[in-house]
């Protein structure tokens, strides 16, 4: 973030101010170990902990433009040792450099010292490595990298650096106050620029001007937080901000969590030209929503276009599903390969600027093709929006997180008779009315007839993704099988694999087929795929014919035993084998799964025991049901777990958990086949 000239020209008197700052916040200096420090093996607030931070402490300070990292690291395991290695990212900016100016950042004062459990000291010697990772106009970024000496475990790392960045930049920073090891104590201390000081409401007052990213004169200093219980940011009547903070638990990894992004403890700053984030998100949409206009804007060639497409006796419901149809068999290089600028200028294409470029092309971004959607239904005379979204693989949309790369996908929503449709055309292979799971359930803002809102994609139902998995097996009188299998599919998985299909040769695709085939068949089972149906057409149902031979069973002399359910042998769940649980459940979508697998059984044998007809409920939010039917020389064994809930409260986990313990008791019933002769009558 850069000074304007107004700014600019007064950095001599903020020199001489600055220097003489009462209370400046300094960085931190090295500390003598305590002998328990020194001693510890073991962490009783981080049971089975590779390593944990003693002390953490960070400092930027915009008036003297620096910020500062001081860390103690106690290593408890041989793993913990991979922290010695210490990665610095910073911005360089490449700009012409003028003599009263420093515009280059860069990484100073490194100090690094390992001390050995007693008490032992070794320094850091030699140079970092200072390496390019990427570049973009005129930043750069850039990281150092020192790894401290002779690191054993029971080791104390400590370390602590600079970086500078130039007077006519700023910082405004983030602090991640959850890290992947346990933190014991932890200090943060912000000072920002001089007049902005602390107001109502995260809303600063100001005296200087700083160009954003906009070209706007920001005068506002704003700030997110989600911060453990009973821990704030706090400030003084100089401006300064700071948090403290003791015995921060590590980042959590739990299966099926949102996404960190969302959950972990942090403080941002932002200089913004707002004096709310809601004005800020208010100025921030009402320029997307132009953009989007400009980009989407029916022109002649689009609505000659739709002229084409679209027959005038249509419904608006089948002028919809024709467009929809149109746009996704262009070129989607989301799923292809993006072109580079020298390829678009050989094969004289060039990126979109409208949406008529990516009709013309017939080829663009999954944006793009969203917003062509969006152009093309205006052309019909049809009400349709652009929706911005999380990716809520990556995040949930927080506006208290003042920036709009947040919002990285573009859905579209389509009203007919007073009912709102939303279509994920940038999606390739996603059927008419269908979302990916990432953008079912997700938040971000949208367009509307008044102008601007907040938005909030439909949650899918358990009945809109199905897998219906279909067993033919003949076993021999040692427990062989062999036979075929189908699975059946609709939504996501489904979707899935057309999407993996489009990136991959066909002979990719059954590979990685047949690993996700091997996750469900039991051990000592072989299943290969034999051929898709219905691949290439997202309006039907996707079916995978598997053949299927190995050894299934368990003989003995007289009996043969089978696993009840042949596709949850190998099924385990974390929801059983963990006793709590500290983040929220996020199962990405609802879903039906349903099983129906017939043994053809050996001559002369019966059946002596089979699984139990049950049906399990979690009321309201899933159930499974067991059924079987015998026949003459066969038995059918059906299964179905309907799921209807796609998150969960941590606090609803141990009723979550107590039914996913009684599914695994069921799972492991039985079948028991007997080859004893019936005995005679009267005997």
């Amino acid at each position: 973030m850069r000074k304007t000239d107004f700014a600019r020209s007064i950095l001599g008197l903020l020199a001489i101010l600055m220097t003489s700052l009462a209370g400046a916040q300094v960085p931190a200096q090295f500390r003598q170990p305590t002998e328990e420090e020194l001693k510890m093996t073991s962490d009783p607030k981080a049971p089975g902990a590779a390593a944990v931070y003693l002390n953490l402490e960070e400092i930027t300070n915009d008036q003297l433009h620096f910020s500062s990292v001081y860390a103690r690291i106690k290593v408890l395991q041989e793993k913990g040792k991979e922290l010695a290695t210490v990665v610095v990212p910073y911005v360089r900016h490449s700009y012409e450099k003028k003599a009263d100016s420093v515009y280059s950042n860069k990484v100073t004062d490194i100090k690094a010292r390992t001390i050995h459990s007693d008490g032992t000291i070794v320094p850091l010697s030699g140079t970092p490595e200072d390496i390019l990772n990427a570049k973009a106009g005129e930043r750069q970024t850039d990281r150092v990298v020192f790894t401290l000496p002779s690191v054993e475990v029971g080791s104390i790392l400590e370390y602590s650096y600079q970086v500078r960045y130039g007077d006519n930049w700023f910082s405004s920073p983030t602090w991640e106050v959850q890290r992947a090891c346990f933190v014991h104590q932890a200090h943060y201390a912000f000072t920002p620029f001089p007049g902005f000081v602390p107001g109502a409401e995260n809303h600063m007052s100001h005296t200087f001007l700083i160009d954003n990213d906009n070209g706007q004169a920001a005068d506002t200093l704003l700030l997110s937080t989600i911060l453990p219980p009973g821990v704030a940011v706090k400030t003084d009547v100089q401006g300064r901000f700071s948090v403290d903070v003791t015995d921060v638990p590590p980042i959590p990894h739990e299966d099926w969590m949102p996404p960190l992004e969302t959950i972990l403890y942090k403080v941002a700053f932002y200089y913004k030209h707002a004096a709310s984030n809601a004005e800020f998100w208010a100025d921030t949409t009402k320029r997307w929503s132009k953009d989007v206009d400009r980009f989407a804007e029916p022109s002649a060639a689009i609505k000659t276009a739709v002229a084409g497409l679209i027959a005038p006796g249509d419904s608006d419901l089948v002028k919809a599903q024709k467009l929809y149809k149109a746009v996704q068999a262009l070129d989607n290089t989301d799923f292809s390969r993006r072109k580079g600028v020298v390829e678009l200028q050989q094969l004289g294409l060039k990126a979109a600027k409208r949406a008529e470029d990516t009709w013309t092309q017939k080829s663009g971004s999954g944006q793009d093709i969203a917003l062509l959607y969006v152009a093309m239904l205006r052309a019909a005379g049809l009400n349709a929006y652009d929706v911005k979204i999380a990716d809520r693989a990556q995040r949930f949309f927080d506006p208290n997180y003042l920036n709009f790369k947040q919002l990285q996908d573009d859905i579209v929503l389509l009203t007919i008779g007073g009912k709102e449709i939303a279509l994920d055309p940038g999606q390739k292979m996603c059927p008419f009315q269908t979302l990916h799971w990432r953008h079912a359930g997700a938040t971000g803002v949208r367009q509307d007839s008044d102008g601007r809102s907040p938005a909030h994609s439909p949650l899918q139902t358990y009945m809109d993704n199905t897998l219906l998995r279909i067993g033919d097996l003949t076993v021999d009188p040692q427990g062989a099988i062999t036979g075929t299998l189908q699975f059946v599919m609709t939504g996501q998985d489904a979707l899935s694999w057309r999407q993996i299909a489009l990136r991959n040769d066909e002979d990719e695709v059954g590979k990685q087929f047949d690993r996700w085939l091997q996750r469900m068949v039991p051990e000592g089972v072989q299943a290969h795929l034999d051929r898709f149906t219905g691949l290439d057409d997202p309006e039907v149902k996707l079916v995978a014919i598997i053949k299927v031979q190995g050894s299934l069973g368990t003989a003995t002399a007289k009996r043969l035993l089978l696993p009840g359910f042949f596709f949850e042998t190998r099924a385990g769940s974390s929801f059983v084998s963990r006793e709590k649980r500290e983040s929220p459940i996020d199962m990405h979508y609802a879903e039906q799964i349903t099983d129906q697998v017939v043994y053809h059984l050996p001559e002369g044998f019966a059946v002596e025991g089979k699984p139990q007809d049950a049906t399990i409920p979690w009321p309201e939010h899933a159930v499974l049901v067991v059924k079987s039917a015998q026949e003459p020389g066969k038995i059918t064994i059906a299964r179905q777990l309907g799921r209807a809930f796609t998150f969960a409260a941590a606090n609803e986990y141990q009723e979550l958990r107590a039914f996913y313990q009684k599914i695994a008791a069921s799972d492991q019933q039985q079948l028991v086949l007997n080859s004893a002769a019936p005995a005679s009558p009267g005997r």
